[in-house]
């Protein structure tokens, strides 16, 4: 079996630049010519094992983290952006791979350039936004702009992660409700329960933070804890929104949401003490929902975001969708990517979990880049609290790669050799020609038409 080669010229140059070296200093220290480190960063040479022994021990460096999977989202991400009608051909896969690895920023323009097109083409097409509007300049969209944000930086915030994780070890085994309500009493915030649908609702004119009391137990701790973090962490949340430097003061406010859920999430499941948890129940999502006080989706989504160097969990994707099939939360510290804009594929199982409410579903599948996953599906339903109120339904994706399956409770009994059902990202960029389920035509595969035969498809996709 061949072995990979490790190219992470982008890696070295910004773990260099971030320890203010020169490329001589760093060679030495690496003991490596400097000729040799200029190959390596430049991508013209792989990164060989001494060095990565030498990384190791000079500068304490995870080297998981030079296989991080920044290149293969850039790589999904930029195919499924070139899988559109207004590019004629796309590059060789090689081709991105290249540029992901070797010209990351220039990707990530690449791909904004491309969103940007995208909503300039949508305002076009609608014609109380493309006439009489002043208002009807180009702006990135700021929930795309937090998506990629959280995208790209594996859904791990380190700074985010830690100082929840200090609170909750502050709060000695006692309910994180009970906890965090006397931490926020501290301050002066007076805490109520409204019988309203409104979550969560604070006054800060007389400090008063009124939870629903029809919500669920996990929701309320939730709820109570993303207060917290607005109050006690404002510094720190405002520190790492100046840090992404965001585009406009919409896409901040919404990334601030977004860092403060976080910090909620993170201090109901901390991080070491989850880990060990997940680790020791073979990841049993009710088991930990149990333990923690957690909901299940609560669960699956803190599974995704264990990333920390050096105490990193298994490599997860979550996901959730809602019943039109359209992707509403979405991670990946896999090589599996999402689908940036439309559904996920209909051959996932996450779709048939509306039809087997409370069930789990498993999963073995193989997406077109030869990769084999384990798959769990699971439906959530997200009462109203009143007879006549909105029931609102979701499914929830986890899933590792194959290798991993082993440490998954779910996994039990499935014969990990069997047969993996073959599923895509998005049927523009999936080149699969016998698809029983496809949507339109692969972009880089040529057409074959005949009218006088007909198969699953109206068409054939040419080898």
């Amino acid at each position: 079996m061949a072995v990979q080669k490790l190219y992470a010229g982008a890696k070295l140059r910004e773990l260099r630049l971030r320890l203010g070296l020169t490329q001589k200093t760093f060679a030495d220290k690496l003991k490596v010519s400097l000729p040799y480190l200029n190959q390596m960063e430049n991508n013209h040479r792989p990164v060989s094992a001494a060095v990565v022994l030498a990384l190791a021990q000079e500068f304490g460096l995870d080297v998981t983290e030079l296989n991080a999977g920044e290149g293969e989202r850039l790589v999904s991400d930029m195919r499924e952006a070139l899988a559109d009608p207004v590019f004629s051909h796309a590059p060789p896969l090689a081709d991105l791979r290249l540029a992901a690895s070797n010209a990351p920023a220039l990707a990530r323009a690449f791909l904004d350039l491309h969103r940007a097109y995208r909503q300039t083409h949508e305002r076009l097409a609608s014609l109380d936004e493309a006439l009489g509007r002043e208002d009807a300049s180009l702006k990135p969209s700021p929930w795309e702009e937090v998506r990629d944000f959280f995208h790209y930086c594996d859904n791990y915030v380190d700074a985010v992660d830690r100082a929840a994780e200090h609170f909750a070890s502050g709060t000695r085994g006692r309910d994180m409700l009970v906890a965090a309500a006397e931490a926020l009493e501290a301050r002066g915030v007076q805490l109520a329960f409204g019988e309203d649908a409104i979550l969560r609702q604070y006054d800060p004119g007389t400090k008063r933070l009124t939870l629903s009391a029809r919500a669920a137990a996990p929701t309320q701790r939730f709820q109570l804890l993303y207060q917290l973090a607005l109050l006690t962490q404002n510094e720190l949340l405002e520190a790492t929104l100046d840090l992404a430097r965001f585009a406009t003061p919409e896409a901040r406010d919404i990334a601030k949401i977004g860092l403060a859920n976080y910090f909620a999430g993170a201090t109901l499941l901390p991080y070491r003490r989850f880990l060990t948890a997940a680790q020791e129940t073979r990841h049993d999502l009710e088991r930990l929902a149990d333990l923690f006080g957690a909901s299940i989706e609560q669960v699956a989504h803190r599974l995704s975001t264990l990333q920390r160097p050096g105490a990193k969990g298994v490599p997860f994707f979550f996901v959730r969708v809602d019943q039109a099939g359209t992707i509403t939360k979405r991670h990946s510290a896999t090589r599996l990517q999402f689908a940036r804009f439309g559904g996920a594929c209909p051959l996932w199982n996450v779709h048939r979990a509306f039809e087997t409410p409370g069930q789990f579903l498993r999963q073995l599948a193989e997406t077109p880049d030869g990769v084999r996953y384990f798959c769990l599906a699971r439906d959530v339903s997200k009462p109203g609290g009143a007879f006549l109120a909105p029931v609102r339904r979701y499914a929830i994706g986890l899933g590792c790669e194959i290798a991993h399956a082993g440490a998954l409770v779910y996994a039990d009994g499935l014969d990990l050799k069997g047969r993996f059902e073959p599923i895509g990202i998005s049927c523009r960029i999936c080149d699969r020609a016998d698809c029983h389920q496809r949507s339109v035509p692969p972009l880089e595969r040529r057409l074959s038409v005949d009218a006088n035969r007909r198969t699953l498809l109206p068409y054939s996709i040419a080898d």
